[in-house]
C-alpha cells in the first residue's frame, strides 16, 4: 500500500520540476528577501482581520491577471492617457484590494529593493486569502517577473458571466486546464459577491424581451428582482458563506440558485453536472482539487530574463 507521505512526496517532486521548467522555485527569495513571504503574509492578514470580504477580491484579481497575459501583474497597471489598461476594462472595475498589494510592495521595497515582482506578490497574497478564509494551504513556487504589456483590449478573453458550460470548458481548455480543473477553479466564487449588473439579464423586469432564466429558482428570482431595484452595484453574494472557503457554492448551484448564467450552467451541464455533486458532497476533495489547480493556474505563462521585470512601483512599468 502506497503511503500518504510517498504521495505527497511524490506531488512535490512534480511541483518542483515543474517550477524549475518555467524558472520559477519554491526558495527563489531565499537569499535576496528572505522574509518575503511572510512580509506579505502579515500585510494580508491585517487587512483581511479589517476587512474579510477582501479575500474574495485578491483572489479574483489573480486569476484576472493570469489569464491575461499570464501571472505578470498586468492587472496592476494604470491607464495612461496613451493606453487603456486592463484595470478599467469592464470585467475588472469591480475588484478590489490593489492597495493591499501596494502596501506590501511598499515594506518590500523597503527591505529589500528591487527583488520582489508585483506578480509574485499578488501570487501570494491570493494564497494568504484562501487560507486566511478557511481554504487549503499550499506553498507557490516564485520568481515570476513583471510584464510591460497591460491593454483593455487583451480582456475579451476573460470568461464571461453569460457563458454556458461548452464555452468555459473552451477558453479554459486554451489555458490547458481540463473540464473538471474548470469547475474546481470555479468554485473560487466559494468567495465573494457578484453585483447586478452581471446577472440581471437573467431577470425579466430587467429585459422585457426575455423571461426569467428557466434555470434559475423561481424564488431567487424574485429575490434578486428586488435586490436588484437598488442598482447595478447592488452586490449579492455566490453563496451563504461567501467570506468563508467552503464548499457551499456547489449546494447553492444544485438548488438552482447559482447567481451567474456560468455558476448554474455548472450544473446544467450533463458532461460536468457530476463532478457539482462529488464537490457538494466532499469539502475537503474540492480543497485539495482546488489547491493543485490554482497552483497549476498561477504558472501560466510566467515572465522570466528579459521577458519582464520587477517594477518599483506596481502601477507602472519602470
Amino acid at each position: 500500500m502506497i503511503s500518504d507521505w510517498y504521495i505527497t512526496g511524490l506531488f512535490l517532486i512534480i511541483l518542483q520540476t515543474i517550477s524549475c521548467s518555467n524558472g520559477l522555485s519554491m526558495d527563489y527569495y531565499a537569499f535576496s528577501c528572505p522574509f518575503a513571504e511572510s512580509m506579505v503574509m502579515n500585510t494580508v492578514f491585517q487587512a483581511l482581520n479589517e476587512d474579510p470580504t477582501l479575500a474574495a477580491g485578491l483572489l479574483r484579481m489573480h486569476f484576472h491577471d493570469c489569464f491575461i497575459q499570464g501571472c505578470d501583474g498586468s492587472v496592476l497597471i494604470d491607464s495612461t492617457k496613451d493606453n487603456t489598461a486592463e484595470k478599467d476594462s469592464p470585467a475588472n472595475l469591480s475588484l478590489r484590494g490593489f492597495e493591499i498589494i501596494d502596501d506590501a510592495k511598499n515594506l518590500l521595497e523597503d527591505s529589500c529593493p528591487g527583488m520582489v515582482s508585483c506578480a509574485d506578490i499578488l501570487a501570494m497574497a491570493a494564497r494568504d486569502s484562501v487560507f486566511f478564509a478557511g481554504g487549503p494551504v499550499y506553498d507557490i513556487p516564485t520568481g515570476r517577473k513583471d510584464g510591460r504589456r497591460s491593454r483593455i483590449e487583451d480582456t475579451i478573453n476573460l470568461p464571461q458571466p453569460s457563458f454556458n458550460a461548452s464555452s468555459l470548458i473552451r477558453i479554459f481548455g486554451k489555458h490547458g486546464f481540463s473540464a473538471q480543473e474548470m469547475v474546481v477553479l470555479s468554485g473560487g466564487h466559494t468567495l465573494g459577491v457578484a453585483r447586478c449588473s452581471s446577472f440581471k439579464n437573467r431577470l425579466s423586469q430587467f429585459d422585457p424581451t426575455h423571461e426569467v432564466d428557466p434555470s434559475l429558482d423561481p424564488s431567487f428570482a424574485k429575490f434578486l428582482s428586488q435586490k436588484c431595484l437598488a442598482g447595478d452595484d447592488t452586490a449579492v453574494a455566490f453563496d451563504d458563506t461567501p467570506n468563508i472557503f467552503d464548499n457551499d457554492y456547489f449546494n447553492t448551484i444544485q438548488r438552482g440558485t447559482g447567481l451567474l448564467f456560468s455558476d448554474q450552467a455548472l450544473f446544467n451541464s450533463p458532461m460536468i453536472r457530476g463532478l457539482v455533486n462529488v464537490y457538494s458532497m466532499d469539502r475537503a476533495l474540492f480543497s485539495f482539487d482546488f489547491q493543485q489547480a490554482i497552483i497549476k493556474m498561477g504558472l501560466l505563462d510566467v515572465k522570466e530574463g528579459d521577458e519582464g521585470e520587477v517594477r518599483l512601483n506596481c502601477h507602472r512599468i519602470n
